[in-house]
C-alpha cells in the first residue's frame, strides 16, 4: 500500500532515483516519473494500465525547460507561456532527441505544461527532472482531485503527495500551432477566448496523424457504474437507485441521493466538483448516476467534454 504523505524532498528523491509518484496540480493529481528515464515512464503506463499509443504530458518548473524539450524556436510558443504559465495549458510542440518515445507514442510532438501549485512546482525543482505525468488513476477511470482518489485505484504508487482537494478539478487545455494559429486537442479552464487574446485561431478542426494528446478518445473519464446524463440519454431503470448530480436546479423526479456540482450554478464550481462528486457515487450503494448537462459555454465546454465522455458507453 503506498505511503500517503507532504514529505516534497522524500518524493523528489524517489523521482531522482527513477520512481513514481502521484503528486497534485491545480488540475487533477499526477502520476509523474522522470520524463527522461524510459523505465521510470514505463512504469506510469503500467500502473495506470495505459496503452502505448496515448501520450503523456511533461511538467516542468521554467520556462527554460522548453528549449531543452524542443528545437522550435516559434515565437507563439514563449508567447503563450509566458501568458498563462504557470497555469492550467498543454503546449504541444515538435520535440527534440532528450524526450524518450515511450512519452509521445514516438510522435514526433510532446506535450508540455508548468503547473500553477506549490507542491508541484517544488517536487518539479527538487527532483532536477522533468517530469512525465498523466492522471493519477487507472486509465479511462474517474480522474482523481484527492489523494484518496488516488490512493483508491492506485495503491502501488512509490509515494502519494497529499496536497489536498485540487482547484481547478479538470485537466488542462491542450493546444497545439499550425501554420494559421493554435488548434484546441482538449478543452480545460483555459478557454478558446482566452487564447485568441494572445494568438489567433486555427481554422483546422484537429491533426493530422494519431493522438497528439491525452483525453482525445471518445470513451474515457467513467465511474464504475452507468452514467447518464439528463435529457441526452434514455433512462429506464428505477430512478431510487440512482445517485443524482444537479447543476443549479434539484429534480423534481426522487432519486436515492442527490449531490450539487453547484446549488447557484456556477461553471467554476461544477468543474472543481465534477470529479468528486463521481468519486463519491462511484463508492456508494447506488446502481446508476444521473447527471445534469451545464451550459457550454466557457469552461462549460469542457466540463461537457468530460461528461460526455464518462458517458459514452450508455449514450
Amino acid at each position: 500500500m503506498a505511503i500517503v504523505g507532504v514529505d516534497i524532498e522524500h518524493a523528489a528523491s524517489i523521482i531522482a532515483g527513477g520512481g513514481v509518484v502521484a503528486f497534485p496540480t491545480e488540475t487533477v493529481y499526477g502520476l509523474g516519473a522522470n520524463a527522461l528515464n524510459p523505465s521510470a515512464v514505463a512504469r506510469i503506463f503500467s500502473l495506470k494500465e495505459r496503452p502505448s499509443f496515448d501520450p503523456l504530458i511533461v511538467h516542468v518548473a521554467s520556462l527554460e525547460s522548453i528549449r531543452k524539450l524542443t528545437p522550435s524556436t516559434d515565437p507563439r510558443i514563449f508567447q503563450l507561456a509566458e501568458r498563462f504559465w504557470p497555469g492550467p495549458l498543454t503546449i504541444v510542440v515538435p520535440r527534440s532527441d532528450v524526450v524518450p518515445g515511450i512519452v509521445t507514442s514516438d510522435l514526433d510532438t510532446v506535450g508540455i505544461r508548468m503547473p500553477n501549485h506549490p507542491i508541484a512546482l517544488q517536487l518539479i525543482a527538487e527532483s532536477r527532472c522533468v517530469i512525465a505525468a498523466p492522471s493519477a488513476n487507472k486509465f479511462g477511470r474517474v480522474s482523481p482531485t484527492s489523494a484518496e482518489h488516488v490512493l483508491k485505484q492506485l495503491p502501488d504508487v512509490d509515494y502519494i503527495i497529499n496536497g489536498g482537494k485540487t482547484s481547478i478539478g479538470i485537466e488542462s487545455t491542450v493546444v497545439m500551432l499550425d501554420e494559421e494559429g493554435f488548434i484546441i486537442l482538449r478543452h480545460g479552464a483555459i478557454t478558446k477566448s482566452h487564447l485568441e487574446k494572445v494568438i489567433k485561431p486555427s481554422s483546422a478542426q484537429k491533426p493530422h496523424g494519431g493522438l497528439a494528446s491525452p483525453g482525445m478518445l471518445k470513451s474515457h473519464y467513467s465511474p464504475n457504474k452507468p452514467l447518464y446524463i439528463k435529457g441526452e440519454t434514455r433512462i429506464n431503470f428505477e430512478l431510487g437507485k440512482a445517485g443524482y448530480i444537479a447543476f443549479g436546479k434539484k429534480p423534481e423526479e426522487e432519486y436515492r441521493y442527490v449531490e450539487f456540482l453547484s446549488e447557484n450554478g456556477d461553471l467554476i464550481e461544477a468543474a472543481a466538483n465534477l470529479f468528486e462528486k463521481l468519486h463519491a457515487f462511484e463508492d456508494s450503494d447506488v446502481e446508476y448516476i444521473v447527471i445534469d448537462p451545464v451550459p457550454e459555454i466557457g469552461i462549460g465546454i469542457a466540463i461537457m467534454d468530460r461528461i460526455r465522455k464518462a458517458a459514452y458507453r450508455y449514450r
